[in-house]
Order: structure tokens, then sequence, then C-alpha cells
């Protein structure tokens, strides 16, 4: 059965998917009276949809400046790292051989990386990498995983936003998401997973420093 979305979900899920893609950046406002019309929603529609982005982690409350998109802390970031241990070495272990669908779409996630970083479009290279990775936790066909994993990519998103050099931050990580792929085409499960613990170890690292220069 499919169920159908409130507008209020629906605009939510369009936020959401503005801070995926690094439109919307940590410390910016989310003014109710500009969303009523862009969206042409009450009020009442934009501040449940703002509720949600609240409950999910990606927005705050303060006070005299109204609801702004968060800035996580430290301790956030390694919750964010233990789940994402948990979820995607778990899908890789006890992933099947991959399916065409399955293979197609981790294809195209890597293939828009190397596009956007041909281009230089280093938040859209961010984007992308965390849709790779939506899709090998997707290898588990669990609609609940995505839709909380969809949610965990969108913090990860407001951190990677905090690197002071985003070619930096991001030139490792296309290559080894490359790897990860071929590992797991292959049906080579252990060293897909041995490649892709080595990957959340340097990631969390790496994540963790952006706070030492802040």
């Amino acid at each position: 059965m499919v169920l159908s979305l409130s507008l209020a979900d629906q605009i939510a899920l369009e936020l959401r998917a503005d801070i995926i893609g690094g439109r919307l950046l940590p410390g910016v406002a989310l003014v109710e009276g500009e969303l009523v019309k862009h969206y042409n929603a009450s009020r009442n529609t934009i501040r449940e949809a703002l509720h949600r982005l609240g409950q999910e982690g990606l927005t705050r409350y303060v006070r005299n400046k109204g609801v702004m998109v968060r800035r996580l802390e430290r301790d956030e970031v390694r919750d964010l790292f233990v789940v994402r241990r948990t979820l995607e070495l778990q899908a890789i272990a006890q992933s099947s051989a991959l399916a065409r669908d399955q293979s197609a779409r981790m294809q195209d996630a890597i293939d828009a990386t190397t596009l956007a970083r041909e281009r230089e479009d280093w938040r859209s290279v961010a984007t992308h990498s965390l849709v790779f990775h939506q899709q090998i936790v997707g290898l588990m066909r669990s609609p609940l995983f995505d839709e909380f994993f969809a949610q965990v990519i969108a913090q990860l998103r407001l951190v990677f936003c905090a690197a002071p050099d985003e070619q930096r931050f991001q030139s490792p990580w296309l290559e080894r998401d490359r790897e990860i792929y071929t590992l797991l085409a292959r049906g080579d499960k252990p060293a897909a997973g041995e490649a892709m613990s080595l990957y959340l170890d340097d990631s969390e690292r790496l994540s963790l420093a952006l706070f030492d220069h802040s």
C-alpha cells in the first residue's frame, strides 16, 4: 500500500533535499513568510514541515531569529558515524550479488561524482558521493532504513559544509567509492567491507578535525 504524503511532508522532503544538495547551509534562516509564498502553503503547513525537519535534527529554533539550519556538534558527528558503520557495513555483509538496478544506481552516482569533480563543483561532489552511500544502504532493500539514512546523510551534509577547503576535503573519496563499487560488483564482500571500514574511519577522522578549526 502506497501512502500519499501530506503537503507538509512534501515540503519537508524538498527542504531536506536542498540540504543534501548543499543549497541550504548551516546558519541559514528558514523564514516562514518566504516559505509560505514559495510553496503557496499556509503558515500552519510550513510550521509542520519545519517541525519535521527539527525532529530529523536538521533545524533548530533560535530565539529572536526563528528556525535556522543547524550546525552539528562534535558528539553528534561521532554518533552519525556509529550509524554509518552499523548500516553500511551490515548492508555489504548481507548483500547478495549486485542486481542490475543496484549496480546501475551505484554507477550513476559515481559517474555524477566524476562529472562534478571535472567541473570542480565540490559541493556537488559531496552530494553525489553521499548518494552512492545511500545506494550501499539500499542493498538491504528496506524502505525504513532508506528513509532513516536519508536523514543521516542530510545531517552529514551539514558537517561537510563546514570544511574550509571543500576541494581538499572532498578530493579523496571518489576513487575510494569506485573501489568499493568494483569490489561489490566482483562479489568480494570481505574486501568491500574492509575498504568501507577504512573509508569510514578516515571520513570520521577528517570530519571531527573540522571542529579543531572552528
